[in-house]
């Protein structure tokens, strides 16, 4: 009964909250320029179809604090601070992704905002979904000056699967310029991605309009190339474009242009709009014209491609699209990152374009792109905009106390349309994330329509790559069945024998037959693919296996387990048993989930496989490789361990564990935390007992068959080198694959082997 109460004072209220504003829409405007007396808060208005935006803001601030920005009706705006509440700040974090808050401030902390105050006197209850659902003055009702605007402090814990980046804007104006184009007028270069050369033209109204080149600097024509995805620019023959242009009819919407050559959008610099009488506003002059130089990415001369040369010590990790990733740089051999603090869209813009990109689209605080492993170089990077390398620009030396992997920085950087997704499509799934994956195709009429993709030998891999070109993130699976999806508007298989490293922009740059070859032609054998925005990233503590390694002598009676589960070399069914004993090589195995969603196995529980000799399911067949190799890279030892159990051993600080295997639980290692296998389990060894005395590698190598889907596969491997003497082992320069530079992982490969016992 006092439910029912409840539901019809709930539906009253949100009748009257919907009802009311309309009666007064036409004699009390929302941001009068009187007085008006301080009504009690009501429900704000009925949330929006669209997904209310929020962002932190301010100057200096870390990644999870900030003032607190709305975007409503087009335009970002702050809330007051008066009867602001630890409640509001959750409600508020939540929002941001974030799991909670740990405060707030007031008195415009992180500086004063700009524009509307659209909240004040917000009362949440502190459970709400959004901060539009808590009671207010209405949007845009204020007392109150920007000295009162409000901020949170939010705890630096994500919430599982939240998508959002907690973005550091460039603070523009973007209702100036829409959007920029060139728009090329030689017929070679229309048929041609990327458009490198042309007239710079602004989006206005429902055409495009020019910009008047007297004035224009090549500072202008740097920002134009940055933002649409170039690093350099060049001279461009304005003789030439002169006469065209001037027998084309010309509307400018812009007179005049004085950027810096530091800004990451046109609109971030000084501009002056034409008047009324625009078609003679350029008086003169021409319209402005542009020339830029793609990166080597993006270049189609082979030639000139080899002459560009990017940054070798600096680079993106684990990002799913071209041009993104976590700022990794290169100090003594070994690859470390970049701490937040202070992080903005110059010094990201650096970055970019010293890899061969544009400017930075977005700086991204917090791991946003996961973090890494190792050693943390920079802290407090403050470039300009216009030097040529990170490495140029002054920063602080870090220290242990200073920061943590938690604050790694990252950027998306513009790149150049190539119209990559106009090639590919995916149907018949469930969501738009999903589906049989569909190529266009060109046959010898040139006649263009779509086909399907034989699904023999399709991998997590060539997922990837289609992901990647669909623009929907990492692959999640490659599936080479799909019968279960709709199947109603099929098409033929139109290609077949697709090989992909992984690392390729779209599918048409991978190994494919040149003719289909699939014996499987059917629809339901057509490669599939699962994609998501998020996805793990396995990585070994390489330091705990050197510290932790030994020898045991162990007893065939003792091995009959291992045996069983294939855990010992091919020569141990020789053997004399349960008599006489087998040489391990034993180590502590640490796998950290560095990404940013949870690693769980790709089967089900309910396909998992019992062991009873050793009491304990397996999740996965084949979770790490272990190997011993020679110096030409052959194996003379192996082994292998299975998942038997997928758990959370610990987490970082703030991170909760979800998996655990007692009763039958969840397997899984949830981002943040790691799983160890301790070096006295069972087939947590390499077999020993057959290799001779020598100098070694020894290399684990963790989801090896590429069975659950990484944002990074090539931090995957770890090596080390080993020397055996017959009796004891010495593992030292123990390293993850992709940490060390390149000149040091080939002197790591051609290494003699120690010359005593002692480790340097």
């Amino acid at each position: 009964m006092e439910k029912s109460r409840r539901q019809q004072r709930l539906a009253f209220i949100l009748l009257f909250g919907l009802w009311l504003p309309c009666c007064f829409t036409q004699t009390t405007p929302s941001n009068s320029a009187t007085p008006t007396p301080t009504p009690s808060p009501s429900p704000s208005p009925q949330p929006r179809t669209e997904k209310l935006k929020v962002r932190l803001a301010g100057y200096p601030r870390k990644h999870n604090e900030g003032r607190i920005e709305l975007f409503y009706k087009g335009e970002w705006g702050t809330i007051c601070d008066d009867d602001f509440s630890l409640a509001n700040a959750n409600v508020l974090c939540r929002q941001l992704g974030f799991v909670s808050a740990t405060g707030w401030t007031h008195s415009a902390k992180y500086g004063k905002g700009q524009g509307k105050i659209w909240l004040d006197n917000v009362l949440c209850g502190g459970g709400e979904k959004s901060i539009e659902l808590c009671k207010s003055r209405g949007w845009g009702n204020s007392d109150c000056t920007h000295d009162e605007d409000a901020g949170v402090v939010c705890k630096d814990e994500r919430i599982p699967g939240f998508v959002d980046s907690n973005v550091i804007d460039a603070h523009v104006d973007e209702n100036k310029i829409e959007e920029v184009r060139l728009r090329p007028v030689v017929a070679m270069a229309k048929k041609k991605l990327p458009i490198t050369e042309g007239v710079v033209e602004v989006k206005y109204k429902d055409g495009w309009a020019q910009i008047c080149d007297i004035g224009w600097t090549i500072k202008n024509t740097r920002v134009v190339c940055g933002m649409l995805g170039f690093p350099h620019e060049r001279k461009v023959n304005k003789n030439f474009y002169k006469l065209y242009l001037e027998r084309q009819k010309n509307y400018f919407h812009i007179h005049s242009v004085a950027c810096l050559g530091t800004e990451v959008h046109l609109a971030a610099c000084p501009l002056e709009f034409s008047k009324a009488n625009a078609t003679s506003a350029c008086t003169g002059g021409m319209p402005a014209v542009v020339s830029c130089m793609p990166g080597p990415l993006f270049m189609q001369n082979s030639g000139l491609k080899k002459k560009l040369k990017i940054s070798s010590n600096v680079r993106l990790k684990g990002g799913s699209r071209v041009g993104e990733g976590r700022v990794e740089v290169l100090k003594d051999n070994e690859w470390g990152t970049v701490c937040d603090d202070r992080w903005n869209l110059q010094s990201a813009s650096v970055v970019c374009r010293e890899l061969g990109f544009g400017s930075a689209k977005e700086a991204l605080t917090g791991r946003r792109l996961g973090q890494g492993m190792g050693p943390i170089y920079m802290n407090e990077v403050k470039c300009v905009g216009q030097e040529r390398s990170i490495w140029n620009c002054p920063f602080k030396n870090i220290t242990s106390e200073d920061c943590h992997h938690m604050e790694d920085a990252a950027v998306r950087c513009n790149i150049p349309y190539m119209g990559l997704e106009n090639t590919i499509r995916i149907t018949g799934g469930r969501t738009r994330y999903e589906g049989r994956v569909e190529v266009l195709s060109v046959d010898s009429n040139g006649t263009q329509s779509w086909g399907l993709i034989c699904g023999e030998s399709w991998t997590t891999k060539e997922a990837m790559v289609a992901c990647r070109q669909l623009g929907l993130g990492y692959a999640n699976q490659g599936l080479q069945e799909t019968w279960y999806w709709d199947s109603s508007n099929v098409t033929e298989m139109v290609m077949s024998g697709v090989k992909c490293t992984g690392s390729e922009m779209s599918l048409s740059q991978c190994q494919h037959h040149k003719t289909v070859s699939c014996q499987k032609a059917a629809a339901k054998f057509a490669a599939g693919v699962i994609c998501s925005e998020t996805a793990s990233d396995l990585v070994l503590n390489a330091s705990l296996v050197q510290q932790t390694v030994y020898i045991e002598d162990r007893p065939l009676h003792m091995l009959y387990c291992a045996a069983e589960e294939d855990c010992l070399s091919k020569s141990a069914a020789k053997a004399n048993w349960p008599y006489g004993h087998r040489r391990l090589l034993r180590f502590s195995s640490q796998i950290h989930n560095i990404g940013r969603a949870d690693f769980k196995p790709k089967a089900g529980r309910h396909s998992w496989v019992w062991h009873a000799c050793h009491g304990h399911y397996h999740s996965m067949d084949i979770f790490t490789h272990y190997d011993l190799l020679n110096a030409n890279g052959t194996k003379v030892a192996e082994g292998h361990k299975a998942s038997f159990c997928l758990e959370d051993t610990d987490c970082q600080e703030g991170v909760s564990k979800r998996y655990e295997c007692a009763n039958f639980g969840d397997q899984g290692i949830t981002v943040g935390c790691w799983d160890l296998y301790r070096h006295d389990i069972d087939c947590q060894w390499i077999d020993i007992t057959d290799v001779k005395p020598g100098n070694y590698i020894l290399q684990i190598v963790i989801n090896p068959n590429y069975e659950v889907a990484e944002s990074d596969f090539t931090n995957n491997a770890m090596k080390c080198n080993c020397k055996y003497d017959g009796h004891r082992i010495w593992l030292h320069n123990c390293h993850i694959g992709d940490a060390f530079s390149e000149e040091a992982e080939r002197r790591f490969e051609k290494y003699p082997g120690q010359l005593n016992n002692r480790i340097s």
